[in-house]
């Protein structure tokens, strides 16, 4: 892997993060390929900030990437991976994540992760036995902002949870109704067996 070492220093200091808003309003001349995804999904799917967020992830299908490229002149875009950091496109295939980086100030503003897909339906990268088509996958705010689906994104903070991360499952789990729960139970037990998520959801009735 070519690149140079990212410390964590570094991305405190270089994220300025735009809010879903924000990027929605950059974004809308965009075709409706993107979704917020990460822990702004489910604030956005709880209804409210249920903490601060240090940077804003989005999702595209990897094929649709440069439709989001295309609407954002004027900046520039990095490869991060593996605690290195290089410029798109060099390595990007093996690394899904792409930092847009404003060239004037040096700040990363936003996140786009390349989702695998086959065709129109999203490919979970943890187990590509998992697959949605993309309008069960997306849900929209009032005001027209897509995000991903609770259950997707919790399948993914459950690798290795943080403080943080086991926060938005409990903020998320009441709002979600019994066939979220009952998905997300799915996809744990066959990602992440005997997690103990599995346990807390089958109390709340999944």
């Amino acid at each position: 892997m070519t690149g140079r070492p990212l410390s964590a220093e570094e991305c405190d200091r270089l994220w300025r993060a735009w809010t879903p808003a924000e990027a929605a309003e950059r974004l809308s001349s965009a075709p409706p390929c993107w979704y917020v995804t990460g822990g702004w999904a489910l604030d956005l799917f709880v209804g409210g900030l249920g903490r601060e967020h240090s940077d804003l992830e989005i999702g595209v299908p990897s094929s649709r990437f440069a439709d989001i490229a295309n609407v954002l002149p004027g900046y520039e875009w990095d490869v991060v991976g593996d605690g290195h950091v290089w410029p798109f496109p060099e390595e990007a295939d093996d690394q899904h994540q792409t930092w847009l980086r404003d060239p004037a100030s040096g700040l990363y503003h936003l996140d786009v992760f390349r989702e695998p897909h086959r065709g129109d339906r999203w490919v979970c990268r943890r187990d590509t036995s998992i697959t949605l088509p993309y309008d069960e996958l997306m849900l929209h705010t009032a005001d027209g902002i897509p995000y991903v689906i609770p259950e997707a994104v919790l399948v993914f903070k459950a690798k290795a949870p943080r403080a943080k991360d086991e926060t938005d499952f409990l903020r998320a789990l009441p709002a979600m109704d019994r066939s979220r729960k009952s998905r997300l139970s799915r996809w744990l037990a066959r990602v992440h067996p005997g997690h103990p998520w599995l346990e807390t959801l089958s109390a709340h009735g999944s």
